[in-house]
């Protein structure tokens, strides 16, 4: 039997995955995901720059314009190509795009948005990190379907896209037919994203080498233990403002929500409902939202008894307050604790070279 030499084998086509540069994205995520992407499957001699083993993944960075782009960060970055030089591609990733108003997502770029619409309709896969949704959104694409995107960015995609099921406390949501199209949630999600590509088309082991080589972790929580509550204060409705200013001072307080509705100086029911459409939580969730960020602070940077914790914030029973935290941080309090307060060794550290335990000036 004649002998096949390994540089004859035949390897598959690496899958092609046009990575969409858009004036308002910033650029360690579109980076991040290139590098990880481009390393897949690969073990590479730097001497060389040559894979030495099958290569799964051909990342590019696609724009509008030839030439240099300038990104909302003041980064300048160089595309691989344009849009006009790309006619089919396996999967379309859109990464994060830096927006905070209804006039800011109407400004995105049309002619990428149509050529996102037109490579899913050729039948590329798309994908979607942290922000990246909303510019899916925009192109019409997730009308009817279940999407995630940063926490951070809910009101706002809730307000614009109202056909879409957001679930911003998820980290990957699949949607469309046979789960063509795929978000992640906030930030460091596009790592989550990356792994699944991985694993999707290399094997769970690949997608382990990867997440062990770039030290990357699953969210598995999803985002709600890096989520806080945006309260909206700017809704025009003065009593209800008027009540949540004094929520925010005296929300530890057994008959809270007596105090705002007679604060209010309206009928319960009418004061509900107004709470509500000015804030978007009722009454009692908001004063639940405002208690457990107190809590999540505390955690963070104090060191007494979770019951202490409790008690500060308005619960005396722990159970209640251990309930109410996993339900709406995805963690038990010590598990919070442990996940965000500062390492031991850091906290040394900085207390080591503190100013205030430096030598006085002569």
């Amino acid at each position: 039997m004649k002998r096949v030499e390994p540089h004859s084998v035949n390897r598959r086509q690496p899958l092609r995955v046009s990575i969409v540069a858009f004036h308002e994205c910033d650029p360690s995520i579109m980076y991040g995901i290139f590098d990880t992407l481009w390393i897949a499957g690969a073990d590479w001699k730097s001497s060389s720059n040559e894979p030495t083993s099958e290569v799964l993944f051909s990342p590019r960075l696609v724009a509008a314009d030839p030439g240099p782009l300038t990104l909302i960060t003041g980064v300048t970055i160089m595309p691989q190509a344009t849009i006009d030089d790309i006619e089919e591609t396996d999967y379309v990733l859109v990464p994060n795009v830096l927006v905070d108003t209804p006039q800011s997502v109407r400004a995105l770029d049309r002619r990428l948005l149509d050529w996102i619409v037109a490579m899913h309709r050729g039948g590329a896969k798309l994908l979607a990190a942290c922000g990246g949704s909303i510019v899916l959104a925009e192109a019409g694409l997730l009308d009817g379907y279940s999407a995630t995107t940063h926490w951070m960015y809910a009101p706002l995609f809730r307000s614009q896209f109202p056909k879409v099921d957001l679930k911003e406390e998820r980290i990957l949501v699949q949607a469309g037919p046979g789960h063509s199209i795929v978000c992640a949630g906030g930030a460091s999600s596009w790592q989550d994203l990356t792994l699944y590509l991985i694993a999707r088309h290399a094997g769970t082991a690949e997608a382990i080498r990867v997440s062990k080589l770039f030290l990357y972790q699953w969210h598995r929580e999803g985002q709600l233990p890096y989520a806080s509550m945006l309260a909206n204060g700017d809704h025009g409705d003065a009593a209800i403002k008027k009540c949540q200013e004094y929520a925010a001072s005296n929300y530890q307080s057994t008959e809270i929500l007596s105090e705002l509705l007679d604060l209010s100086q309206l009928p319960k029911r009418s004061f509900d409902r107004r709470f509500r459409k000015a804030t978007g939580y009722a009454p009692l969730e908001y004063i639940q939202w405002l208690r457990i960020e107190e809590a999540k602070q505390m955690l963070e940077l104090e060191s007494g008894p979770i019951e202490e914790v409790a008690f500060e914030v308005g619960y005396s029973d722990l159970a209640s307050f251990r309930r109410l935290f996993r339900r709406l941080a995805g963690l038990t309090p010590g598990e919070y604790r442990r996940r965000f307060r500062l390492p031991a060794n850091v906290e040394a550290a900085i207390r080591f070279s503190s100013p205030s335990d430096a030598e006085p000036r002569a």
